[in-house]
């Protein structure tokens, strides 16, 4: 199984990047993950802006050559894990505009006519690691958690990922936070994950 992991956080001294450092711990001991890969988005010095003029279409974004590395990436894993924080109830802006550019029409779905397009990113598993700073439960008081919905309807199972998995963590910035827990959780889950 390859891995592909996208870390999207600016600090390296943050809890979320404890948390990649349990997943790739977990999966270093697990024997089905035969490869891994990670994306750190703000190292990386990924541009999430979008552009298009006479020069750069939308309708273009799944050729655009600056992108290609990426494609490869999301092709070549059959897991990605996403690992970041929700932000005024959503992820990093950087993350969003890495799902913007290549989430693009001809590389992750196509158009048939349908009611519904055709997913192109079939039989790839995801799980998103997030963090925030109020309780776990505080996304359902408002929309029924929109960023869950957001990442689970409106752009994993539109481009064919139905296999999605969320930890979502509360609290992160409380001392009762149960830190130890909650990295050990994941470090236990992707020690033992198979598929």
């Amino acid at each position: 199984m390859h891995t592909l992991i996208i870390y999207t956080h600016p600090n390296h001294q943050s809890l979320n990047y404890a948390f990649m450092q349990e997943v790739l711990r977990g999966i270093r001991e697990n024997t089905k993950v035969t490869e891994v890969k990670v994306l750190d988005l703000y190292e990386e010095g990924f541009d999430p802006v979008l552009v298009f003029n006479e020069h750069k279409r939308r309708r273009d974004m799944d050729k655009d050559p600056e992108l290609e590395k990426y494609r490869e990436q999301l092709l070549w894993a059959d897991k990605i894990v996403f690992i970041y924080p929700i932000w005024w109830g959503r992820p990093p802006a950087m993350l969003l505009g890495y799902i913007d550019k290549m989430f693009a029409t001809g590389f992750a779905y196509k158009n048939t006519g349908g009611l519904m397009p055709e997913g192109l990113l079939k039989n790839k598993s995801v799980v998103c690691i997030s963090t925030m700073q109020g309780p776990a439960n505080y996304p359902l008081l408002w929309l029924h958690n929109a960023h869950k919905v957001l990442m689970r309807k409106a752009l994993f199972n539109y481009v064919g990922m139905r296999k999605v998995k969320f930890f979502e963590f509360g609290s992160m910035e409380s001392k009762r936070g149960k830190h130890a827990q909650k990295l050990d959780r994941i470090y236990q889950y992707f020690k033992t994950i198979s598929e």
